[in-house]
């Protein structure tokens, strides 16, 4: 998968990830396998996007909560993997902060940050950061 990552400085500069420790730690069972329960729906069933989108997943998400998610990854098992939140870069600001980004899946292995130049349900560039649950090894989960 290729990654276009923010270079540190400048992640550090518009960023500060925290993650809550109710949140992060704790896995909410409602949603560890595919399909998640209500509110989240397919992403593929709001927008024109395929069901499994490679390198993020078969995606849920709850329509409330657009642009930015939270994205419910799945493999292809229907095991989630990740969570992904999409920031629209004009919500970005020099002192922004994003606080207690939840992660139902539990403990968080690694996270990416990805830069997108925009698609179908978030039609702005954007940063696409990846909350995953599984380490880097097992990414190729979502891979094609």
């Amino acid at each position: 998968m290729i990654r276009s990552f923010l270079t540190a400085t400048a992640a550090a500069a518009a960023l500060t990830l925290s993650f809550g420790a109710g949140s992060a730690f704790a896995a909410e069972t409602s949603v560890m396998k595919a399909p998640p329960a209500t509110p989240y729906k397919a992403v593929s069933s709001l927008v024109k996007l395929p069901d499994f989108i490679p390198g993020l997943g078969q995606l849920f998400v709850d329509p409330a909560t657009l642009p930015a998610g939270p994205f419910l990854g799945y493999d292809h098992k229907g095991k989630l993997v990740s969570t992904t939140y999409m920031i629209p870069l004009s919500a970005m600001k020099a002192d922004m902060n994003l606080h207690d980004l939840k992660a139902p899946a539990g403990k968080v292995d690694h996270v990416d940050i990805q830069y997108n130049a925009g698609h179908p349900g978030v039609a702005e560039p954007h940063i696409h950061i990846v909350l995953w649950n599984v380490p880097v090894s097992q990414e190729s989960r979502v891979a094609k």
